[in-house]
């Protein structure tokens, strides 16, 4: 974990130079990473921590003496002028991670590839456990992160950033995407059980054929592809609404959506 004075300063750069507009992401990333870089896990514990030596610096304060579960620290300062007002955002998955996110954080920002009852249970998740901390539930900004391929690219991009994506997701967590998701792991287990995907060297939107892409196609489950927006304009445009329907305060277009923008809503949105 970064040294947090070294994190605080930066976001305090950052959220004058964007006039305001700066939100410092946090996220727990994911334990295979950490093992595997021969690195300790990051624990809520440690978050918790963190988040709140921030919260203390950008009001100004002094945190002198600090022993915590994000480390020890004798004594750490910026101005006692500043008055800092940085949103934290944190990027959260499972149910446990969620309820922690609606504790500490304000705002949320979930994963691509939610069907639309994973996203409605993780933002009763997020409100939930803001509403146990003492918090406003609604004070919590939950972004729905959508991935929208519209039908204006060509097969190659289309496959590229929906199959593509997916799969290069399922390599790295699908066992978490999946489970929250509710799909069937089985349908995972054969999927990695593919010569191709298999021992596969790298990221599949970065590195696929295109016909390495298709095959991939047949290999996931099309209600699996059905958690993104795609096809047409107004298509895209029902799942977008769909977000906000199931709880989403705003939504992040995670692809290519259709241009122009505008044409993404229909005339009765």
């Amino acid at each position: 974990m970064r040294h947090p004075l070294v994190t605080a300063m930066l976001a305090t750069t950052m959220h004058r130079m964007s006039g305001g507009r700066f939100a410092l992401g946090l996220e727990r990333g994911f334990d295979m990473l950490f093992d595997v870089m021969g690195l300790s896990r990051v624990t809520e514990a440690q978050l918790d921590d963190f988040i709140g030596i921030m919260r203390r610096l950008w009001r100004g304060e002094a945190v002198v003496g600090h022993d915590g579960p994000a480390g020890s620290h004798p004594y750490l300062s910026q101005d006692p002028a500043f008055r800092e007002d940085i949103p934290i955002m944190l990027v959260a998955m499972g149910e446990r991670t969620l309820e922690f996110a609606g504790r500490v954080a304000d705002g949320v920002v979930l994963h691509t590839f939610f069907t639309d009852r994973t996203l409605a249970r993780a933002v009763s998740s997020i409100r939930r456990g803001a509403a146990a901390a003492g918090r406003d539930p609604a004070s919590v900004r939950v972004w729905s992160v959508l991935a929208t391929v519209g039908d204006h690219l060509d097969e190659e991009a289309r496959l590229r950033k929906l199959v593509g994506r997916l799969a290069t997701y399922l390599q790295g967590y699908g066992d978490l995407l999946v489970r929250v998701n509710e799909w069937d792991p089985a349908d995972l287990v054969r999927f990695r059980a593919d010569d191709l995907v298999d021992g596969y060297p790298g990221a599949f939107d970065a590195l696929a054929t295109p016909d390495e892409l298709r095959h991939l196609a047949g290999l996931l489950p099309e209600h699996w592809l059905e958690a993104a927006a795609t096809g047409s304009p107004e298509r895209c445009a029902r799942r977008v609404l769909a977000q906000f329907d199931a709880g989403a305060d705003s939504v992040v277009l995670h692809g290519a959506p259709p241009p122009p923008a505008t044409a993404l809503w229909p005339a009765t949105a």
